[in-house]
């Protein structure tokens, strides 16, 4: 089953993730099929908090990829905003 969720990059105690398509049977940061996005939540001033293409996610969702719960929030916000 193919799932939008997160990966993990940055620093120790400054996480950094990236929204991805992947394989639900891959590992958290293993192989994954497109990047469609990414969330830091450490961000400040300027810095963007979450950055999402709107546009392949509704593609991925409706080929029927699954979201995880976060991710599923993420996107409902960003949608708001758009």
């Amino acid at each position: 089953m193919v799932k939008i969720r997160l990966t993990r990059g940055g620093a120790k105690k400054r996480p950094f993730y990236h929204i991805i398509v992947t394989d639900g049977r891959s590992a958290r940061d293993g192989r994954n099929i497109e990047r469609v996005g990414f969330y830091n939540p450490v961000a400040q001033g300027q810095e963007k908090r979450v950055e999402l293409d709107l546009v392949r996610v509704k593609h991925w969702l409706d080929n029927g990829a699954q979201l995880t719960d976060k991710v599923a929030d993420l996107y409902k916000t960003a949608v708001k905003a758009a």
